[in-house]
């Protein structure tokens, strides 16, 4: 089925290169005996549809739009991502900072992408229309008409929650717009935020009533499907009701007033409950769990949350944690770049520009170790024996732990083991090569060198290099030339493909994305069960239950506290680069508070040559070349753009 649906799709795309499909006269109706008459048809129209929905996945560019591959159609995108743009990581080269850089409301593609630029989200959603009020017409089973109901029910769903989470209240279109000349009748004002969340879950409800319970087929919706989507969607809005109030005090203005942003606390607790019930379903279903759920070994906890990632197919048998994926082959416009821009320079393999994704020090103290006292606590990676965690740079004066040149990477022995698959840690292999990520030396006189190229001899009589090689193609930090070396000291390793080849051009990943797992709606649950006002005894039981089940997976044996704080500690760790943080310090409201005048922080390794025996220290500085930055206001919503035309109300 996915190559399948993979081949429609190209078709459909290859047609839309020099005429919309969807835009065969009349233009106001897709003509059901030119495109939904055939079952090849039907199912063509479906996978444009699948291809357009605004995924935040491999192909999405934070400054360009969905559906492009990260510098899929303009080099310089430089292999920009979202995780750059809050405390996950950031760029090799750039100092990436700020909301999305496209206009969503308009147009979510940018000029050379697989769309027309002037084709916006609203045309989606007139095209799902479109299909809504054709299928009744279909020459098919109504059978098959109840199932296509329910898909376009929840592709709907999901298009207008790209909108919601984004503005707020929108215009809600439910049917398709007929011109007739006077273009003040097209004009839709915008309803209420909680009117839009709950047409959203409406829409999710419509479609889990048609759709199939076969959990089968990952890439097409179906009912768990849905009910995934519902459960996000109303955590959500729960959120947003809890929360929103407190950055906006004393704010005032047309949206606020008539509750286009923000949603009433009253409402918080309904919202939390949805979501519970929505997660409850799946949990209670046994159709999905977590992959590895009972390691034997953090090895093997290692092995399998790698995997997931790498290869999300191979993990579909039996009870399977994939929920929704989405699909990718190399070699067409279905294809990604994330492992040409990610990659180490040591095996950039002719690749001009590897090493882009940096994952910060502020996301690697975060991660638990294994000597937890049963609280979840994170614990700063210790660097020296002090225990003066500070920024400050290299102090000749401190007693910092040291390593062995041939394993730096025990300083993090003890870290949970989602850090070590979802980075490459310096001295680990990755491709069979030994990563080698240092960032300068200490000279025995007790003189260092920090990201600068030179050599020194050690009291060994050995040269050594600032970098860890003499040659600039041997190491992968911390060089400020030409932006293909880690500043961070740790570069990306989760998603990409260690054990296949992806050949170094354009368009040649393949690995699928994985939108919905079973291990996000465990999470969903357990942050609903603790923020719902006045949770149940055995809600609050399983959302424990639910938390310490994720953690457990990583080869944790102690249960933690349900509390929130271990809830949003774990949803960074577990969901880490997969497009999900942003988004919950936004709905948490936190975003301006964990970001006032903060800069992004680096662990740089140094070679220290003071002993007889050259060894490996880390030193805790500002990320280089990185600026600080704040979270503005008015990034918890974008701007509506064309208000002076369309009459709608702006965005505070």
């Amino acid at each position: 089925m996915k190559y399948k649906i993979i081949l429609l799709l190209n078709m459909a795309l290859l047609f839309a290169g020099c005429t919309d499909i969807l835009d065969i006269e009349p233009n106001n109706k897709v003509v059901a005996d030119k495109v939904l008459t055939t079952e090849e048809g039907i199912a063509m129209h479906m996978a444009n549809l699948y291809g357009r929905l605004p995924i935040e996945d491999f192909s999405y560019a934070i400054d360009k739009g969905f559906n492009l591959g990260i510098g899929n159609t303009d080099p310089n995108n430089g292999g920009r991502a979202a995780a750059m743009y809050c405390d996950e990581a950031m760029h090799s080269e750039f100092d990436e900072w700020g909301s999305e850089g496209f206009n969503f409301w308009e147009r979510y593609t940018d000029d050379k992408g697989l769309y027309n630029a002037s084709v916006g989200i609203y045309t989606l959603i007139r095209d799902i229309n479109n299909l809504l009020e054709t299928i009744p017409t279909l020459n098919t089973s109504n059978n098959k008409k109840t199932l296509l109901e329910g898909e376009a029910a929840f592709l709907r769903a999901y298009t207008y929650f790209a909108l919601a989470k984004r503005y707020g209240g929108v215009s809600i279109i439910k049917k398709v717009q007929v011109y007739n000349g006077d273009v003040e009748e097209l004009k839709v004002p915008r309803s209420t935020e909680k009117d839009t969340w709950d047409f959203i879950l409406s829409d999710c409800d419509d479609a889990i009533r048609k759709l199939s319970e076969s959990s089968e087929d990952t890439r097409r919706a179906n009912k768990w499907i849905a009910l995934a989507l519902k459960s996000r969607a109303a955590l959500y809005a729960a959120s947003i009701a809890k929360y929103t109030h407190e950055p906006y005090v004393g704010l005032s203005g047309p949206a606020v007033e008539q509750k286009l942003v923000g949603i009433d606390a009253s409402e918080a607790d309904r919202y939390y409950e949805i979501c519970m019930q929505s997660s409850d379903e799946i949990m209670k279903s046994g159709l999905y769990g977590l992959y590895g759920a009972e390691p034997q070994s953090r090895d093997e906890a290692i092995v399998n949350y790698k995997k997931l990632f790498e290869d999300p197919n191979s993990v579909l048998n039996g009870t399977k944690e994939p929920i929704f994926i989405k699909g990718y082959t190399s070699g067409t416009q279905l294809a990604h770049n994330y492992d040409i821009w990610y990659r180490p320079n040591q095996v950039a393999n002719g690749w001009p520009h590897p090493g882009r994704m940096n994952p910060s020090l502020d996301l690697a103290d975060i991660y638990e170790d294994y000597t937890d006292d049963g609280q979840g606590l994170s614990k700063p990676i210790r660097t020296r024996v002090d225990n003066n965690e500070i920024f400050s740079g290299f102090d000749r004066n401190a007693n910092y732990y040291s390593y062995p040149m041939d394993a730096p990477y025990e300083i993090f022995n003890d870290k949970d083991i989602r850090m070590w698959a979802t980075m490459i840690l310096p001295g680990t292999q990755w491709k069979g090569q030994k990563i080698i990520i240092q960032g300068g030396f200490i000279r025995p006189d007790g003189s260092y060198v920090f990201r600068t190229d030179a050599s020194t001899q050690g009291k060994d009589g050995k040269t050594y290099y600032s970098f860890g090689a003499q040659d600039q193609k041997m190491y992968s930090g911390f060089s400020s030339v030409g932006g293909n070396y880690t500043r961070s000291g740790f570069l990306l390793r989760k998603f990409l493909q260690e054990s296949k080849d992806v050949t170094s051009e354009w368009n040649k990943g393949f690995t699928d994305w994985i939108e919905f797992r079973y291990a996000e709606i465990l999470m969903n649950y357990a942050e609903a069960s603790i923020e719902h006002s006045s949770a149940t005894g055995e809600q609050l039981k399983k959302g424990k239950k639910a938390l310490n089940a994720v953690r457990k997976r990583a080869a944790h044996k102690d249960e933690i506290p349900l509390t929130i704080e271990n809830v949003r500690k774990e949803r960074f760790v577990e969901f880490a680069f997969e497009n999900r943080r942003r988004w919950d310090l936004i709905r948490w409201r936190i975003f301006h508070k964990e970001y006032e005048n903060r800069i992004k922080k680096s662990l740089v390794p140094f070679l220290d040559l003071r002993g007889e025996t050259p060894k490996y220290i880390f030193v805790r500085m500002d990320a280089p070349g990185v600026n600080k930055h704040s979270f503005d206001y008015s990034w918890y919503y974008q701007d509506i753009p064309g208000t002076g035309s369309n009459g709608l109300v702006q965005n505070p």
